[in-house]
């Protein structure tokens, strides 16, 4: 059984850096084969991981709903959708990613939604970590193509917003009965203490898990689009994500 890690917040929290942080110290810390799930349209996981999806599953079964000539003869359509995102997979040492994309128009949405949900069940079977970095819409949770959330890091900025949006999506899950193991707030890029945001976050009925300071380094990797894998071993936000999977994640033996 997969282990499902998902990462969510407003856009520009830095919720994709800290989505790359977390496989990386999944990796180091040999924890096994991490499917990383690339959920935003805007698709730069791949790039923070230093890796690149061929293209994505909407996009795939989309081509093939259009072109089903292309299929080959005594292959089945499933068959051949499951053999061109296997195909599409980045692959990199110790984790995959998948680049989720999204449906053209509205009357591409019940049957991707059919398709994706199936196939990204049948994909999780195979890695016993599995890291979705959600769009700030939340659409492809919105959409329940994933039914299960073992721990959910919402992710803020020193921001009263931040923290509403954070809430916003905790209220989604359970209007949309997702089941969710632990749901932890998490500050990110923090310049200063959360005590500006003590009331709001006693409001919001999230419990705070970690505070990520403001970082130099991740912020020069960001600006040349260099992968996170490239930072130092011992750079102060990674060094706290390693801390917050041992007390939130990753199960005990």
């Amino acid at each position: 059984m997969s282990q499902v890690i998902a990462i969510a917040g407003k856009g520009g929290t830095g919720k994709t850096t800290i989505a790359s942080l977390i496989i990386r110290a999944l990796k180091e810390a040999d924890a096994g084969s991490i499917l990383a799930i690339d959920a935003d349209p805007n698709s730069n996981l791949g790039q923070v991981l230093g890796v690149e999806a061929l293209s994505t599953i909407v996009g795939i079964i989309d081509d093939i709903s259009k072109d089903p000539d292309q299929i080959p003869k005594g292959t089945s359509k499933d068959r051949y959708i499951d053999m061109k995102i296997q195909e599409s997979l980045g692959e990199e040492e110790g984790f995959d990613l998948l680049s989720m994309g999204r449906p053209e128009g509205p009357g591409c949405y019940c049957f991707a939604n059919n398709m994706l949900r199936e196939l990204i069940k049948k994909l999780m079977k195979n890695y016993p970590w599995v890291v979705i970095d959600n769009e700030a819409g939340m659409e492809h949770l919105s959409r329940r193509l994933v039914r299960q959330i073992d721990t959910l890091f919402m992710v803020s900025d020193n921001s009263v917003v931040g923290v509403r949006s954070a809430a916003r999506i905790s209220t989604l899950i359970d209007e949309l009965k997702i089941k969710t193991g632990k749901r932890f707030l998490i500050l990110n890029k923090s310049k200063k203490g959360p005590d500006l945001l003590k009331d709001e976050i006693k409001r919001s009925g999230l419990e705070l898990k970690a505070i990520l300071p403001f970082d130099e380094e991740l912020e020069d990797a960001a600006i040349n689009s260099r992968p996170t894998f490239e930072i130092k071993k011992d750079n102060k936000v990674l060094c706290l994500i390693r801390e917050l999977l041992a007390e939130s994640a990753v199960k005990k033996e």
